[in-house]
């Protein structure tokens, strides 16, 4: 789809292997006490930066200028509703009945009434998305976050989310299989392909806004990563702090019916939406 010239590509590799024998180099005498590995990660963060701005970017930033907004919005709220499946399924092993129930209500208006789940129905019709991951899983069930840590071109983690990326990834996997599009090869390729574009195309907004407020981009981004993460994990144990087995006898079932718009639905209580980010009000 995009292609880039072959002299800036000559002038490319080597700047990126020279970054990455940089790497490790700069050493940082009083760490974070979240980040005691901040001086890799400073220089990994370096290196992803240098990779990001040559490649990723501008070819993210060519998607959102030549394709039509509708497209966009179209080819993301598809991939949202296949993630959404397995969000429904770390709900689900988390104890959380209501998000359950919920989202895979979600998968299955949206897969049905919005075309596949081009268009996101389920939004319109008042019920949030709840985003949930086994990285998330993990800390449900009481698996501490460990160190930050900067991933090779992937980003922001920790101990805890990485081991919950490759769980992230097998379980993508297996959905996929169940589908046969891993025996496609082309078009596994083109949808792994999309969704990493899709993915950086969403996030040009966001990095304009760091750029624009943060005097340090490691700092911010790290700050920001974690608190966020951190509030995912606590929103979605119970008072105890413990993961409990699913129980659905006094969970409320979503309500998809088109007899009332959105806007004549009730907003939710504050005490809910931290509880159940996602259940939709009756």
């Amino acid at each position: 789809m995009f292609r880039i010239p072959a002299p800036r590509l000559g002038r490319l590799v080597p700047a990126l292997a020279l970054t990455a024998l940089a790497a490790g180099c700069t050493s940082v005498p009083h760490p974070n006490p979240h980040d005691p590995w901040e001086s890799y990660n400073r220089s990994m963060f370096k290196f992803n930066d240098t990779v990001d701005r040559a490649l990723l970017k501008p070819v993210a930033s060519g998607y959102a200028a030549l394709t039509p907004q509708p497209v966009q919005t179209c080819i993301h709220n598809m991939f949202n509703n296949v993630a959404d499946v397995w969000s429904a399924f770390n709900s689900f092993i988390q104890g959380r009945g209501a998000d359950f129930v919920n989202t895979l209500g979600r998968v299955m208006f949206n897969s049905t009434m919005g075309l596949g789940g081009c268009i996101d129905v389920a939004s319109m019709n008042g019920s949030r998305r709840i985003q949930n991951d086994f990285g998330t899983t993990l800390g449900v069930w009481g698996l501490k976050s460990g160190p930050y840590v900067v991933l090779p071109l992937l980003g922001p983690s920790t101990v805890r989310d990485t081991a919950g990326w490759a769980g992230d990834v097998a379980g993508y996997w297996g959905m996929y299989s169940a589908t046969g599009v891993e025996d496609n090869v082309p078009l596994r390729n083109t949808l792994t392909a999309m969704k990493f574009i899709d993915m950086r195309a969403s996030l040009l907004d966001a990095d304009k806004l760091v750029d624009r407020v943060a005097l340090d981009r490691y700092s911010f981004i790290r700050d920001a990563y974690l608190q966020r993460r951190k509030a995912m994990v606590d929103s979605r144990r119970n008072k105890t702090g413990t993961a409990t087995l699913p129980d659905y006898s006094d969970e409320p079932l979503p309500d998809y019916s088109d007899d009332a718009a959105p806007s004549a639905q009730p907003p939710a209580k504050p005490a809910d939406t931290a509880g159940r980010p996602g259940t939709p009000s009756k």
